[in-house]
């Protein structure tokens, strides 16, 4: 589907950045609604959804157990309730 879309969970790639997060979330947002950069009017809640699938990237991420690891990934920010 979003071939732009690399793959963050170690060992893959084993530093993943916030960049990295909002790049993949973006390209998700993109490919789902159809547009490249919203009109004013849809700006607002592009960009939430930005937001959205970022933060829910980091929560998958977080909560990964990667095999041969007896730790999960540590949070690069506090958890979100």
């Amino acid at each position: 589907m979003c071939r732009s879309i690399k793959t963050l969970r170690p060992p893959i790639t084993p530093e993943v950045t916030e960049e990295d997060m909002r790049a993949a979330a973006l390209q998700y947002v993109r490919k789902i609604s159809g547009f490249r950069a919203p009109a004013a009017h849809n700006r607002e809640v592009f960009d939430h959804a930005v937001d959205a699938v970022a933060a829910a990237t980091q929560d998958l991420l977080d909560g990964l157990q990667i095999r041969g690891s007896t730790t999960r990934r540590p949070s690069s920010e506090p958890t979100r309730q």
